[in-house]
């Protein structure tokens, strides 16, 4: 496998993510400096607060139903690469994406 390949690609994505924290960091700025109300400050720090959680749970989620498609896999014994291994994957990675859902939707109740 050519691991080059990901050297530009990490590259892109790095710089993709400062400059969005760049741009949030200067509008949050510009929101503070207009003299935004305290109750707009906090609800805005909250709602950052909460869609931290949510993100850190999705991904949480996610990942773990990966893990446990690849542990399928791994214990059938199968090597190669076959669109059944792929739908596997897949199928982990939206199981993964429902049970977050479900999880998010139960929580707010």
């Amino acid at each position: 496998m050519n691991l080059d390949v990901f050297i530009p690609i990490s590259l892109f994505v790095c710089i993709t993510y400062a400059i969005k924290a760049v741009v949030d960091a200067r509008t949050r700025r510009r929101i503070i400096d207009a003299s935004a109300s305290q109750e707009l400050i906090r609800s805005m720090l909250e709602g950052d607060e909460l869609q931290r959680r949510h993100a850190a749970l999705r991904w949480g989620v996610v990942l773990l139903t990966l893990a446990v498609g690849f542990a399928i896999i791994e214990y059938k014994g199968w090597t190669d690469l076959t669109p059944g291994i792929f739908a596997i994957l897949l199928a982990a990675t939206g199981i993964g994406n429902l049970a977050y859902y479900a999880i998010a939707r139960w929580s707010n109740r």
